[in-house]
C-alpha cells in the first residue's frame, strides 16, 4: 500500500516548549514540527539534554525573529551537587575528580559577588563551541584533548536559594553565551571542592518564561486548530524594541529595500532585515551611535 505524503503547511509563530528531560534541543523541534506539520522551524538557543525548561520554538515566518529572543536575557536554575567533578560537568560525563571538601552556605553566599558582573570562564569541553570547524563535543568524545578558548559573560545576578552538604541550588540571569555547567565546576574549584550540575532548568529566554510554557504531552492530545491557538504571533520576539507604524507609502519603500526613515534620530536609518508575515512586513531597523548598532522595531501597516 502506498503511503500518502504528509502535507506540510506554512504555519508560523512562536510555541514556547518545556523541553523534557534526556531529549535534545534538535530532537524537540523536530517532534513539534511534525504534530504542526510545519514547513520550517528552529529554535532559540540549544538546551542540553538533561536539562529541562524553555525552549522557544519558531516556525515558519518566526524564525526569521530568533536572533531577537536567542540574544535575549536567560534564567536558569540549577543544583549543584558537591563531591566530585564529570567529563561533561554534569551526570551524563564520567567522574574525573572527587573531593570531601563542602563548603558552608556563608562561604558560598560570600563568593557569589565574584561570578557577578562580567566575568571569564572557559566552556565545557562537551559544548557545541566549534573549535578548528568541529564541535568540541564530536572532539571530546573522540578522545581528543580540547583546549577550549576562555570567553567574557555577564551574569546579571546569582542567588542561593537552598544549601546542605549533598547539593546547593541556584538561580542566575546572565546573557548569552554563559554555561552554567561551567559556573558549578568554577565555583567548586574556588572553594577548594569539586562540584557538578546533577539538575538544569530554565526559566526564561528573553520574553519568554515558564508560564509561557507548554508540554509535547500537551501539544499531543490538542487538534490541529487548537494546536495553532497555541502559537504566539511573530512580534513578541521583539516586543523589547521601539515600534514605529508607517503609512501605505512608507511601507512600499521599506519593502522595496529602501532606507528612508527617521527614528528619533536626525539621520535616516538603514534596512536591516525585513520580515514578511500574513498581515504585512515587519522591519528590524537601526541606527549607529557610537559604534555601536542600536536596533528599532518597525510594524509596517498594510
Amino acid at each position: 500500500m502506498t503511503q500518502i505524503k504528509r502535507q506540510k503547511r506554512a504555519v508560523s509563530g512562536w510555541l514556547i516548549l518545556n523541553k523534557p528531560y534526556d531529549v535534545t534541543s534538535t530532537q524537540a523541534v523536530g517532534k513539534i514540527k511534525w504534530l504542526y506539520s510545519a514547513k520550517k522551524g528552529g529554535h532559540a538557543g540549544t538546551l542540553d539534554p538533561l536539562a529541562t525548561g524553555i525552549l522557544p520554538v519558531a516556525l515558519g515566518e518566526a524564525t526569521k525573529t530568533v536572533p531577537f529572543v536567542q540574544d535575549g536575557v536567560k534564567i536558569y536554575e540549577f543544583d549543584l551537587k558537591w563531591g566530585s567533578t564529570t567529563t561533561t560537568d554534569d551526570l551524563e560525563g564520567e567522574v574525573t575528580a572527587t573531593s570531601e571538601v563542602r563548603p558552608s552556605q556563608s562561604e558560598l553566599e560570600a563568593i557569589l559577588p565574584a561570578f557577578t558582573g562580567v566575568i571569564t570562564q572557559v566552556p565545557p569541553a562537551f559544548s557545541a563551541i566549534k573549535i578548528n570547524g568541529e564541535r568540541a563535543y564530536d572532539l571530546a568524545r573522540a578522545g581528543e584533548k580540547v583546549d577550549m578558548p576562555s570567553r567574557e559573560v555577564e551574569i546579571e545576578a546569582f542567588e542561593l536559594l537552598a544549601h546542605s552538604d549533598q547539593i546547593s541550588t541556584f538561580r542566575v540571569t546572565c546573557q548569552k553565551g554563559t554555561y552554567v555547567r561551567a559556573l558549578a565546576r568554577d565555583i567548586a574549584e574556588q572553594l577548594g571542592s569539586k562540584g557538578h550540575v546533577s539538575r538544569l532548568h530554565r526559566a526564561a529566554v528573553g520574553p519568554f518564561t515558564d508560564q509561557d510554557a507548554v508540554t509535547i504531552e500537551q501539544i499531543e492530545a490538542l487538534e490541529l486548530a487548537e494546536r495553532d491557538q497555541q502559537l504566539r504571533p511573530l512580534n513578541e520576539a521583539v516586543s523589547h524594541l521601539p515600534e514605529v507604524v508607517l503609512d501605505e507609502r512608507q511601507a512600499q519603500l521599506v519593502r522595496m529595500g529602501n532606507p528612508a526613515l527617521l527614528i528619533g534620530r536626525n539621520a535616516p536609518i538603514a534596512l536591516d532585515e525585513a520580515y514578511a508575515t500574513h498581515k504585512g512586513a515587519m522591519v528590524a531597523m537601526g541606527y549607529v551611535e557610537k559604534g555601536q548598532f542600536k536596533p528599532s522595531r518597525v510594524i509596517v501597516a498594510g
